[in-house]
């Protein structure tokens, strides 16, 4: 986009003229701002950001218009206080910990059940992760859907 322009202004009076303007075209945008500065590793809430117009053309790439896709979400590295966040800022939290207990589930043929297993492997919300079926042993593969629940998707 260029934001810079020259715009002719005539006058078709009795003595008509004409002169060149130049303008500066600004469009501006919704962005989540850091509220205070935020440390790497640090899960963000809804006080940690702030809503404020800026620029477009000086708006980084990944910019985040919208302050509630951030809540929830970790840190990747510092944050200072007033900086625009970006999304290769942050990380997702993860829903599973290697080691918790979680909620297995397993859907077929319109049955549902639930049973005790015990993560193998970290996950984020919707990634694979591994497993343990606490009642029978068996090592299984499922997704995070939320946290401690992991379904097992059949073939």
């Amino acid at each position: 986009m260029k934001d810079r322009l020259l715009v002719e202004l005539r006058c078709q009076g009795r003595t008509a003229w004409h002169l060149y303007v130049p303008v500066r075209i600004i469009g501006t945008s919704s962005v989540a701002v850091a509220a205070h500065a935020i440390v790497a590793g640090s899960v963000l809430t809804a006080g940690d950001l702030v809503t404020e117009q800026r620029d477009v053309a000086a708006l980084p790439p990944g910019y985040l218009d919208d302050p509630k896709v951030a809540v929830g979400l970790t840190v990747a590295r510092p944050i200072s206080s007033g900086a625009i966040l970006t999304n290769q800022q942050l990380v997702a939290s993860k829903a599973v910990q290697r080691g918790q207990a979680v909620t297995l589930i397993a859907n077929a043929g319109g049955m549902s059940v639930r049973m005790a297993g015990r993560a193998l492997t970290d996950g984020f919300v919707n990634q694979r992760v591994r497993v343990q079926n606490l009642s029978s042993g068996k090592v299984v593969e499922g997704i995070a859907r939320s946290e401690q629940i992991v379904e097992i998707i059949f073939q």
